[in-house]
């Protein structure tokens, strides 16, 4: 049996419908919708809070401080992906800048998840292409060390097999697993309705106590049967 290659190059993408659906959601409603997980940690963030991404994961492992196989994933990214780089939580060094963002927003991508540092801060923000990192630093990287493109990763505690579904704006980074997607738009359609309907409630003058909150305490032990607040 052939080993498999550590640089793949074709791999089965969350359907482009499912990534433009997905879109219209914040972060926050479909990482609730799909169970409370799968949200990379906040280390990882926009470079501005305006920033948006959404689309399928193209993986990258790199070793602390080298970025050769990012280059090589850029050279076979599809219009639509989204780079998700494990470098390892690094902030010795910078991975990608200007001219490697600029590359990628030339080459259609959607935008770049980056568990690691960047440079060239300012002229990201100018560019506004999506970048998400850990911090920024001056410091270049060397290109000598081979990695990993399109395996399975983990970036900031969260596992992201290529081809998975990527949404991130202001608050961070949520992951679902490419199976998984298409069953979470509805859930994530009524949450929407009914986290909206709440709100007008509260700033219309309505209930302020949500009704839930007495049942959950009951159920908690904080509240005998017959209690109320």
């Amino acid at each position: 049996m052939s080993q498999q290659p550590d640089f793949i190059r074709d791999f089965d993408r969350v359907d482009a419908a499912i990534v433009a659906k997905a879109a219209e959601f914040p972060a926050s409603i479909l990482a609730d919708v799909a169970g409370r997980r799968g949200t990379l940690c906040s280390r990882v963030a926009p470079l501005s809070p305006s920033m948006r991404v959404a689309g399928p994961a193209l993986t990258v492992e790199v070793r602390p401080g080298d970025n050769l196989m990012i280059h090589a994933a850029m050279a076979i990214a599809k219009p639509g992906d989204v780079l998700v780089i494990d470098g390892k939580g690094d902030e010795t060094c910078a991975l990608m800048g200007e001219i490697m963002v600029s590359q990628c927003k030339a080459s259609g991508l959607a935008g770049i998840i980056i568990y690691g540092s960047v440079r060239d801060t300012e002229a990201l923000r100018e560019i506004g292409f999506p970048v998400y990192a850990v911090g920024a630093n001056p410091n270049g990287p060397t290109k000598n060390i081979a990695g990993r493109v399109n395996w399975p990763i983990s970036v900031g505690g969260t596992a992201v097999q290529p081809g998975d579904l990527i949404v991130g704006d202001a608050d961070g980074v949520v992951v679902v697993e490419r199976e998984k997607a298409a069953s979470l738009l509805e859930a994530a359609a009524k949450k929407v309705a009914d986290e909206t309907k709440r709100l007008t409630e509260i700033r219309g003058g309505g209930p302020l106590r949500p009704g839930w909150l007495e049942g959950a305490l009951r159920k908690g032990g904080v509240l005998a049967e017959g209690e109320t607040l």
